[in-house]
């Protein structure tokens, strides 16, 4: 699993600008969704070809933290990238220039309606309530990225918390995006997988500086448990 450590000078500027070491010291589990990005066997199968090998070191942490958010009350969703078998992909801008002809190809097998490799890793824990959306973009809140927000809005969501694979692109695009459509966003550094410890840190780093909060699974579902403690608290308190 990805090594993420927190350099002690970019720790004192953001504690210092923030006022305290953490963007939120508290969310609300009932109002919080768990975002699990692009965990598909096309990126965890060995040999696949978008292989990122560290997403399935994750998988134990991401189903704790989606019991954790389930049992509190919140929402879980499991994006699936999704792109027609067609030329272009359709979304020409990636398939035609940042990749080459040859890996547009593979990419699009792996990932086309109906492919094997579409489907998400079986060591996954999905439960019934869970959505399954389909996301045509990095992140899962652009143009043309997916239909999630609605259903975000539908529930009165006001917390995204983001895992899965890549960190630094399919996540961190999310998650950037979540955060400036006016949700708390908070990225789990040892339940998000990259390619490499450095595009893995560098991504965590720039989102926790500027966009949101970094928190690891530990943290993540202490910070669950708590929420939950004190929504039965307040429950209990006005049923008096």
């Amino acid at each position: 699993m990805h090594e993420f450590e927190v350099p002690a000078e970019l720790a004192e500027r953001i504690a210092t600008r923030r006022g305290r070491p953490h963007a939120f010291e508290a969310i609300e589990p009932a109002r919080t969704a768990l975002l699990v990005i692009d965990m598909q066997r096309t990126f965890m199968d060995p040999g696949a070809p978008s292989e990122v090998p560290v997403a399935r070191e994750i998988v134990p942490n991401i189903n704790r933290i989606a019991r954790a958010v389930r049992d509190a009350g919140g929402l879980v969703g499991f994006s699936l990238a999704t792109f027609p078998r067609v030329p272009g992909g359709g979304w020409n801008s990636f398939f035609d220039h940042m990749v080459s002809p040859e890996i547009a190809e593979a990419i699009l097998d792996g990932l086309a309606p109906g492919s094997p490799g579409r489907a998400l890793w079986p060591e996954l824990e999905i439960e019934p309530e869970d959505v399954r959306f389909d996301k045509a973009r990095y992140s899962a809140f652009s143009r043309y990225g997916s239909e999630i927000e609605t259903e975000l809005v539908a529930r009165d969501i006001d917390t995204v918390i983001v895992v899965g694979t890549m960190t630094n692109l399919c996540c961190d695009s999310t998650a950037r995006d979540a955060m400036q459509l006016g949700y708390k966003t908070i990225m789990v550094s040892d339940a998000n997988a990259a390619r490499s410890d450095g595009e893995h840190q560098a991504a965590l780093l720039t989102f926790m500086a500027s966009f949101g909060d970094v928190r690891t699974t530990e943290d993540m579902v202490r910070l669950i448990r708590e929420g939950a403690a004190r929504a039965g608290k307040s429950e209990a308190s006005a049923a008096e």
